[in-house]
């Protein structure tokens, strides 16, 4: 497969120009005048150089990667559809669909970038973080850092004491059932040769506390509606957790809200003006 450079330099400035700062969590400053969206803003969005975008948008320059077509086309906040159209322009055959999928739908980042001042994430079914508010990294650190195996919330959590703690060490027993049972549910579901049960097979060689929980077979542990945290700034935390599906994807976006008047909501106020700036 060949790439379609005017196809795509065309569709992408056609994406760029119907998009407005508002559409992508950003600030529509007083004096704006560009139609749509500059291409350094879509250059940031999409994590590359203004230069090397817009020579995309000329029809010139190397063949984007596979990666970089893929942040292209999260950056821009394409549908699958459209995903996989910019996929076929760049010469490339378009990733899977569904659960193995990190390509957030449109809806779920709309949501996500207007939770600006509070704590949420995006993530999918294996619990990789795909995505956080910056008051979601000012409560538990960035998660999207991880590469490799460590992407993972249940592997870190069995095979690395740092990942717990964020957690008060009484609620750290229910959290091991928690994991072990949700990552057996998914792994019945997708199958012998899913990721899942690959990344189950794995944690068994390497832990031996996982190694007894998934030999108890436990399935339907759910995790609390209120969850709480442990901050080096502001200390403990208790949040209430909704969760929106986006069942296509299987992803969830995870929004973190406290109790108006708490202490907890006094907390995150005060965080808020913290930051991420005390967490690594």
């Amino acid at each position: 497969m060949e790439i379609d450079r005017p196809g795509l330099a065309a569709f992408l400035r056609r994406r760029r120009e119907s998009l407005q700062p508002e559409d992508v969590g950003l600030q529509r400053g007083p004096r704006r005048r560009t139609t749509g969206l500059r291409r350094e803003e879509v250059a940031a969005l999409c994590h590359m150089s203004t230069d090397y975008y817009a020579r995309l948008e000329r029809g010139s320059g190397p063949t984007p990667s596979e990666q970089m077509v893929a942040s292209i086309a999260q950056g821009l906040h394409l549908s699958l559809d459209e995903r996989d159209h910019v996929f076929r322009l760049a010469g490339h055959n378009p990733p899977a669909r569904g659960s193995s999928s990190d390509h957030i739908s449109p809806g779920l980042l709309r949501i996500l970038d207007r939770l600006q001042d509070t704590p949420a994430e995006i993530v999918n079914e294996l619990g990789e973080t795909l995505r956080q508010s910056p008051m979601g990294i000012a409560v538990t650190g960035d998660a999207t850092r991880f590469t490799g195996l460590e992407r993972c919330l249940p592997y870190r959590w069995f095979t690395d004491p740092a990942a717990r703690e964020v957690y008060p060490p009484s609620d750290r027993a229910r959290l091991s059932r928690v994991y072990a049972a949700g990552l057996r549910e998914i792994a019945t579901v997708r199958g012998a040769g899913s990721r899942a049960q690959q990344l189950a097979d794995i944690i068994r060689e390497r832990s031996a506390e996982f190694r007894e929980l998934w030999d108890a077979h436990e399935v339907g542990i759910r995790p609390t509606e209120v969850k709480r945290f442990t901050h080096p700034e502001v200390g403990a935390l208790e949040l209430h957790c909704q969760t929106l599906l986006d069942p296509e994807q299987s992803h969830r976006l995870l929004v973190y809200t406290a109790e108006p008047g708490s202490e907890s909501y006094e907390k995150l106020q005060l965080l808020s003006v913290i930051g991420a700036q005390t967490l690594p």
